[in-house]
C-alpha cells in the first residue's frame, strides 16, 4: 500500500476530478468567517432537516443514469483522537456496499468543515473495465482539492468497524457518540459518527457523485459531497 502522506499545496493531477471539483464552486457561497473548530457544529445542526426530499445536483452535466432509489446513506465515524472512516449503504440493514478508512484524522476534518464546503474526492488507482466502480481496490484521497494520501477499500469490516454498524442498524440520519470499550476510549477517545441520507448521482460508468441532502434550501450549513473516479 502506497505510504499516506500530507500535501496541503498538493495540485490536482486528473482532470476529470478537477472538473468534478470545480462543479460546485459556484454553487452557493458562503462566508467562512467561522470560528475554529465551529464546522461540525455547524454540520450537526443540519441533521434534524435532514429527508429524501432534497432537490438533486447534476454531475458532470445531463447524468446517463439514475439510480431508482437514488437516497443512499453515507456514514463517516471514528476515534477523537484517530483516522475516520466512510461506509456507503444502500439499506443502514445490510453490510456496506463501500466501506474505507480515509487518510485523516478526525480533527482534520473538522477543520476543513468549518470552511462550510466539504469536498472529498476519490480517485482510482487500479483501472478495471470488468468491476463497478466501487468495487476498485487502492484510491487515492483528495480533500477540497488536496491530496491527503491514500486508501484501500475494506474487503471485510474489522471489529469496531462491525461494532459501529451493528449499532446504527436503525438509524438513518444522526449524530452522536457510541459506546465503546474503556481501552480505546483511553486511548483514542471517543468513537464519534455522522450519518446522513445522500443523492447518488451516476455521470457514467467511471464517474459517480454523492451529494449530502438538505432539503431546506435556505439553510446555513455546510456542504458536503463525495466524488468518485476512475481514470480513462
Amino acid at each position: 500500500m502506497p505510504s499516506v502522506h500530507s500535501s496541503p499545496g498538493y495540485s490536482m493531477e486528473n482532470p476529470a476530478l478537477a472538473s468534478l471539483l470545480r462543479h460546485t464552486t459556484g454553487e452557493n457561497k458562503r462566508s467562512n468567517k467561522l470560528s475554529s473548530g465551529g464546522g461540525l457544529l455547524k454540520m450537526l445542526k443540519l441533521f434534524p432537516m435532514l429527508s429524501s426530499g432534497c432537490k438533486m445536483v447534476a454531475l458532470l452535466g445531463r447524468p446517463r443514469k439514475m439510480l431508482k432509489d437514488s437516497a443512499t446513506t453515507g456514514t463517516i465515524f471514528g476515534y477523537r483522537k484517530g483516522r475516520v472512516s466512510l461506509a456507503i449503504q444502500e439499506d443502514t440493514r445490510q453490510m456496506p456496499v463501500f466501506l474505507i478508512e480515509l487518510p485523516m484524522l478526525a480533527s482534520a476534518l473538522n477543520k476543513e468543515m468549518a470552511s462550510d464546503i466539504v469536498r472529498i474526492a476519490l480517485e482510482s488507482e487500479t483501472k478495471s473495465n470488468k468491476k463497478k466502480l466501487l468495487e476498485e481496490y487502492v484510491w487515492a484521497v483528495y480533500c477540497n482539492g488536496r491530496k491527503v494520501g491514500y486508501s484501500i477499500r475494506r474487503k471485510q469490516m474489522s471489529d469496531d468497524e462491525l461494532h459501529v454498524m451493528q449499532h446504527l442498524r436503525g438509524v438513518s440520519m444522526g449524530a452522536g457518540v457510541l459506546p465503546t470499550s474503556s481501552d480505546h476510549k483511553d486511548c483514542d477517545g471517543e468513537m464519534t459518527y455522522m450519518r446522513a441520507r445522500f443523492e447518488r448521482v451516476v455521470g457514467s460508468k467511471d464517474s459517480e457523485a454523492f451529494y449530502m441532502i438538505n432539503p431546506d434550501s435556505t439553510a446555513q450549513g455546510p456542504e458536503l459531497s463525495i466524488f468518485f473516479v476512475r481514470p480513462h
